[in-house]
């Protein structure tokens, strides 16, 4: 891990310990107030992460700047020690795998088999090697029977994982989704939660409206509102909360 001794942080003389570290992150759409304001955090190895917020709080527009789709106007972004620059991307992508809100951004190969061979060949990872992983991905997630058809045969559950193994096919150490149980139904839901809870990730940070199925995947809690990160806690006194959930705009049972 690098030592990055160029600006003022506290902590400059040595390898930044976050697996990712944000730190007075300020980021504004064109001719609109900021949308995030001084968001600061760290992710340590381990860490399970909920990122909360009502609709419109910025949660998608955070996990954009994360993976460098979007960039700050201000403020810095470390990836396992990689300062999140235009040409570092490449590099700190590696480690990152994203899941966006609507799976099928994700899957666009004529089989689910070579969806989730694609990221690995595209590294140089030899075909038959990427197959063999693929098919093992595929079989962990129960979709091993799918693996010829097309993403449009499967269910909204069965795509939802096709893309996560697509995405876990480049063994990222940082898994990052975006409301990814929009569309599942209750036993969807909880076959996500059981992949979820076994992967060998080194830190997940989950956006999602779902707060008691967060509650079962996550430890860790960030909730925005206005703008900033008001809440960075142990996630189940948070549920436990109703009066400070309904304050930010999240009722518990709604």
């Amino acid at each position: 891990m690098k030592s990055l001794t160029s600006h003022p942080h506290p902590s400059s003389h040595n390898s930044h310990t976050g697996v990712v570290e944000v730190q007075n992150l300020v980021y504004a759409y064109p001719r609109q107030e900021p949308v995030l304001q001084n968001i600061s955090f760290t992710l340590k190895s381990g860490d399970r992460v909920a990122l909360m917020g009502a609709t419109g709080s910025g949660k998608s527009t955070l996990l954009e700047n994360l993976i460098g789709i979007k960039q700050p106007q201000s403020g810095k972004i470390w990836i396992n020690g990689i300062p999140l620059e235009p040409h570092t991307l490449p590099q700190a992508r590696r480690y990152i795998g994203f899941g966006f809100q609507d799976a099928n951004d994700q899957l666009f190969m004529p089989t689910i088999l070579e969806d989730v061979t694609f990221g690995p060949r595209n590294y140089g990872v030899p075909a038959a090697v990427a197959k063999d992983q693929a098919r093992q991905l595929l079989a962990d997630f129960g979709l091993e029977a799918y693996a010829n058809r097309s993403a449009h045969e499967l269910s909204g559950g069965q795509r939802r994982l096709a893309a996560l193994a697509a995405i876990l096919a480049l063994e990222p150490a940082i898994l990052i989704l975006d409301e990814p149980t929009t569309g599942l139904d209750p036993a969807w839901r909880r076959h996500l939660a059981q992949v979820l809870l076994n992967l060998p990730v080194q830190v997940m940070l989950i956006a999602s409206h779902e707060l008691h199925w967060l509650g079962k995947v996550t430890q860790r809690a960030l909730v925005l509102s206005g703008g900033r990160i008001q809440i960075d806690s142990d996630i189940q006194p948070l549920l436990q909360n109703g009066e400070t959930l309904n304050q930010l705009g999240l009722p518990i049972d709604w």
